[in-house]
């Protein structure tokens, strides 16, 4: 199990990078550890695999476009494929720590075109309706789920016969999370655009926030007006495109000072953050510290973290 502490993105896609996720078995477990995210958030991002989590320790929040739904210690659910989400830990301190089986569907069903496929997998993972299935310890079904996701997530990987244990293991809670979710698959929705404009647009930044982008360029990325662009942006992710932007580069401000090697300078050109001074001004207000205070808390933690290994 892979313990993570900040979000990475893919290169190619710009959905999330998944560590360890490789084609030949697209699947990893990892434990999030939120409180030790910047502010104790998870930004917005996607992923085409699919999520199934337990919560192990204090309450966390996820917000999609269109819902929220609050996860304390003992619940956990299912975040289905290609879903936009954040996440946020609502407990003002301690641990919170989330445990997620993530792969993609391709593990239960097998061949493209199969029959399984066709019948228990396309009809639940393509299902826009269907973004979360929440499931809570107090509904003796959603309980039985829950203690399958725990013994799923204590299988271990160099134990003879792992990855088809593994995979009967999600292929059983697959089928139940199925049966769970009928009523809302039966509910027809029609396809949101928004969900593709707002990730065309969120590419365009990830790909060009090293310069400075104008709100026209950016809704011209997506054949939008202006006023469509803080319209999608503030129907999805509940914030302007501009603070979007500056949020995006102080993430990718994180990762390169964790990375150590560039200067506070450098880092803030090269973010698209203007000048070292500006760069402070922002970076102290969203991460409650110095650019050089986050780098020797990055340094001391990568240290601790090889220790404790």
């Amino acid at each position: 199990m892979k313990d993570i502490r900040n979000i990475e993105f893919h290169t190619g896609s710009k959905e999330e990078l998944l560590p360890g996720f490789s084609a030949e078995f697209p699947y990893i477990a990892t434990r999030v550890f939120i409180d030790q995210y910047i502010g104790r958030f998870v930004p917005w991002h996607w992923h085409k695999a699919v999520e199934i989590f337990y919560m192990e320790s204090g309450t966390l929040e996820y917000c999609t476009a269109k819902e929220k739904w609050v996860f304390p210690p003992g619940s956990g659910g299912m975040l289905n494929s290609n879903v936009l989400h954040s996440t946020k830990a609502l407990n003002g301190t301690g641990e919170t720590i989330q445990m997620l089986h993530i792969f993609d569907v391709s593990l239960l069903a097998g061949e493209q075109g199969s029959r399984i496929e066709q019948k228990y997998i396309l009809p639940l993972s393509a299902a826009l309706q269907v973004e979360m299935i929440p499931l809570y310890p107090e509904n003796p079904k959603e309980a039985e789920i829950l203690k399958l996701i725990q013994e799923a997530l204590c299988l271990k990987e160099q134990d003879f016969g792992y990855e088809i244990r593994l995979r009967e293991a999600l292929t059983k809670i697959w089928l139940l999370l199925f049966e769970q979710a009928r009523g809302q698959m039966e509910n027809q929705e029609e396809y949101d655009k928004n969900n593709d404009k707002i990730k065309e647009m969120m590419i365009y930044i990830h790909e060009h926030y090293d310069r400075k982008i104008t709100v026209e360029e950016l809704a011209a990325s997506a054949f939008l007006s202006e006023r469509e662009c803080f319209r999608v942006f503030r129907s999805c992710l509940h914030m302007t495109p501009l603070e979007y932007m500056k949020n995006y580069r102080l993430q990718m401000a994180c990762q390169m000072l964790a990375r150590e090697g560039d200067s506070v300078t450098e880092i803030a050109q090269a973010c698209g953050l203007g000048s070292s001074s500006y760069f402070g001004k922002v970076f102290r207000e969203y991460a409650r510290c110095t650019p050089l205070e986050y780098r020797k808390r990055c340094r001391k933690s990568s240290c601790k973290n090889k220790t404790l290994r």
